[in-house]
């Protein structure tokens, strides 16, 4: 079967974020995703402006609720109060607060974006990321091996968790992340990696 036309193959979005760029990890990353038998078929380091990286990040109620339960699991785990912590217990009113504190932080260096193609690709970047939150990531992961952080500790500094990297998590957000940060013409897809046909 043509590897274009298997329902394996599949594009997804990866950024380095400023933590990671700021840090000298973008070279682990990459060579992570690269190990693992995945191509890289776009890259590149911008400074985004405030705007783009408002729109990276969805808008609607239910994700950014969704970003305020991932802070309350935690402080729940923790024995916190959300209102002492933050302010408020509700969830949509905390995940506005750290969508918010995202969206600056995003813009404080510059972030390396990516678009990388392989069997199952966001599935497997989203292992080699690990947990979102890097006090639950498995050791052997970016994000297990170079963070610590965690809502606990971002929450009461009024900032962002600094997690090394982004990886899309279903296929449409991969869709409109790399749309949004890449023209076709920047996508290269027309090489082969020399390893892959002893892997498929």
């Amino acid at each position: 079967m043509d590897k274009k036309v298997n329902p394996a193959l599949e594009r997804t979005f990866v950024m380095v974020k400023p933590d990671g760029v700021e840090r000298g990890i973008i070279g682990q990353v990459i060579s992570r995703i690269e190990q693992r038998g995945l191509k890289i078929i776009a890259m590149k380091m911008v400074k985004p402006t405030l705007e783009h990286i408002d729109k990276h990040y969805p808008t609607d109620e239910a994700w950014i609720a969704r970003l305020g339960d991932k802070g309350f699991n935690v402080f729940k785990e923790l024995g916190l109060d959300p209102m002492e912590v933050m302010g408020t217990d509700n969830n949509l009113e905390a995940g506005k607060m750290v969508r918010g504190w995202l969206v600056s932080y995003m813009v404080e260096a510059p972030v390396v974006a990516m678009v990388v193609e392989g069997f199952h690709a966001r599935d497997m970047v989203r292992k080699i990321a690990g947990h979102t939150l890097p006090s639950k990531a498995e050791i052997g992961t970016v994000r297990g091996d170079f963070s610590v952080d965690s809502p606990a500790a971002a929450n009461t500094q009024m900032r962002a968790i600094k997690n090394i990297m982004h990886a899309s998590e279903t296929v449409e957000e991969a869709k409109n992340e790399i749309a949004h940060w890449f023209a076709e013409e920047e996508i290269f897809d027309d090489y082969a990696r020399s390893d892959h046909s002893a892997m498929y």
